[in-house]
């Protein structure tokens, strides 16, 4: 019987509906609202029970809040250079609003917030704008020689800015869809082995031999997701800092 009322509704899972009953429906308070604000909270719980202990051999909470605060300011320091250390707390902030996005997502009965397209380009929307402002801030009008690459031949003006505009405005384009689609194909994939191993084990004796196949690429799949997530949040976080090195210094 379970095979026969077993389907595939591999986007189902992104569905958003309202959660905390009345007052979650009053003001639309979706369960990707609650999976961000508790993001917020671990970010904000690991940063201050890391901190705060300030031990000279640091315990495993500290080491680890002391581990992500310098690998963000390297990564700072070193894509931007030494006048990037104030988008410090920006990029931090980003990288583990991502991170930990991508990473609840994979718990059993939880909801991965970065695999909408809103909730994306929502934060590429906000780093391509705070590049632009960093840029007219620090050049004033000389920001859109950007568009005109030095040497070119005035002739080919009509070509190169147009194609040099397009390709800055699609930076929040590439941002959020690489990441949003990184996120729904390896749901959509969990989904899939999911739905194939219950009705194979919906068929007996013989289903269940079959179910371990797609049991099996589950298990290997949950580790390339671990690598996925991790890997997403850090290159959204490094092209972050590539943007903001291009508006430092104009180039």
């Amino acid at each position: 019987m379970a095979a026969e009322h077993a389907s595939i509704d591999a986007l189902g899972q992104f569905k958003l509906h309202t959660v905390l009953g009345p007052i979650g429906a009053s003001v639309n308070f979706t369960q990707s609202n609650l999976l961000m604000v508790i993001a917020s909270a671990l970010i904000l719980a690991l940063m201050y029970f890391g901190a705060r202990p300030r031990a000279v051999v640091p315990g495993r909470l500290q080491a680890a809040a002391e581990l992500a605060y310098d690998f963000i300011y390297r990564m700072v320091s070193d894509q931007i250079g030494h006048e990037g250390r104030k988008f410090f707390p920006f990029v931090f902030t980003l990288f583990f609003f991502v991170l930990f996005g991508n990473l609840l997502g994979l718990l059993p009965f939880s909801f991965t917030y970065t695999s909408h397209i809103a909730v994306t380009a929502a934060l590429a929307i906000t780093v391509i704008v705070l590049v632009t402002i960093v840029a007219l801030a620090i050049h004033g009008l000389h920001f859109f020689s950007y568009f005109w690459p030095s040497g070119a031949p005035i002739a080919l003006a009509p070509i190169i800015v147009p194609v040099e505009i397009i390709s800055y405005l699609s930076r929040p384009v590439s941002l959020s869809i690489r990441l949003f689609a990184n996120m729904v194909a390896g749901h959509v994939m969990f989904e899939v082995f999911a739905t194939f191993m219950v009705m194979m084990a919906g068929a007996g004796a013989v289903g269940y031999v079959g179910a371990v196949g797609p049991l099996a690429m589950n298990v290997i799949m949950m580790g390339f997701e671990l690598l996925v997530a991790a890997l997403q949040a850090y290159v959204f976080a490094v092209l972050t800092c590539i943007y903001l090195h291009d508006a430092v210094h104009l180039h």
